[in-house]
């Protein structure tokens, strides 16, 4: 007697995207998509191999080591150059704008998309999109002529109350330029990237599962800690790794604000300090066709910063993708 039990259907098939059929949209969009793809890989490799080589160039005449050195004399004779105050003053000062902008990015979307009124949440999200069209050099003015000034009783109360942990200790006098000022304005500009994202993941959530939340007694803010922030876990990660990419990069606020110099120092508060992208900005027209080179060079390690970091992003959400709830 044949069996009558049915066949297990495969699920995963039916979230499979279709292969191609035979009409010629289908073709051409296919084709375009694959050809947009392989450019972009293009385009990177191209922008490695050309960064690859320049810094090869400057790196194999340098006298001094690539890695630690604190100088930047390539116009010298022999040259010496480094990365090592440039690495510390942009690993720093991102850290600092993510540590301000992610949890108020956060408390912003979720203001917006679970606590305000619709009429006063659509305008309010309206500002933060102005936030980020705002060009960079507009923080920078901003920042240079009514942010720095401010900042100085700020710097003179860490100073006396938080001193004594050594990062806000104030070792020497002068205005708030220096890296934690820059970390401040570099979170406000961030501010806004992280916060439409977030916002609009937490749209996304499923309604079926905040009312049952609600249903089983559950608060408005266990809502939001059991339901709404983790399924939106990879989506907070992501648009803090995009706020990170801009904090990294950033060059014509810094440089307006920044006073730089090639001192690593653990005093937040003393001026000075350099990014990687204020150094090249500020260099490049002075700099002979070596010091270009040396410039590139920085500008390699900056790229190769930024490839790791949305690597380990992209690493995080995979792995907690299935936790999330974005699959449910």
């Amino acid at each position: 007697m044949a069996s009558t039990t049915p066949e297990t259907p495969d699920i995963g098939a039916s979230r499979r995207p279709a292969a191609p059929t035979g009409r010629a949209g289908d073709r051409v969009f296919a084709g375009l998509s694959r050809g947009s793809g392989i450019a972009l890989l293009v385009i990177m490799a191209a922008i490695a191999a050309f960064l690859t080589y320049r810094a090869v160039l400057a790196i194999s005449d340098d006298s001094a080591n690539f890695f630690t050195t604190s100088e930047w004399n390539p116009a010298g004779r022999p040259p010496v150059f480094g990365i090592a105050v440039l690495a510390f003053g942009t690993i720093v000062s991102s850290v600092i704008a993510m540590a301000i902008a992610v949890p108020v990015a956060i408390g912003i979307a979720l203001f917006i998309s679970h606590y305000a009124p619709r009429k006063l949440a659509k305008p309010l999200a309206y500002v933060v999109d102005l936030l980020a069209a705002v060009p960079s050099i507009i923080y920078g003015l901003w920042g240079a002529i009514f942010l720095v000034p401010y900042l100085d009783g700020l710097n003179q109360w860490l100073d006396q109350y938080l001193g004594w942990t050594y990062i806000f200790d104030k070792s020497s006098d002068g205005v708030a330029r220096n890296l934690f000022t820059v970390g401040i304005l570099l979170a406000i500009m961030i501010l806004p990237i992280i916060t439409n994202v977030t916002r609009e993941v937490f749209l996304q959530v499923p309604r079926m599962h905040e009312e049952a939340a609600l249903a089983l007694g559950a608060t408005r803010w266990e809502v939001v800690r059991m339901s709404v922030l983790p399924f939106g876990r990879s989506g907070i990660i992501s648009a803090s790794m995009l706020g990170l990419g801009r904090a990294l990069g950033e060059t014509m606020a810094v440089a307006v604000v920044l006073s730089p110099s090639f001192v690593i120092s653990g005093h937040l508060l003393d001026p000075g300090g350099g990014t990687f992208a204020q150094n090249i900005a500020a260099k490049f027209n002075e700099a002979d066709g070596y010091g270009r080179d040396a410039l590139i060079a920085s500008g390699l390690v900056l790229f190769v910063i930024t490839l790791l970091v949305n690597g380990a992003a992209r690493m995080i959400i995979a792995r907690r993708k299935e936790y999330s709830g974005a699959n449910s």
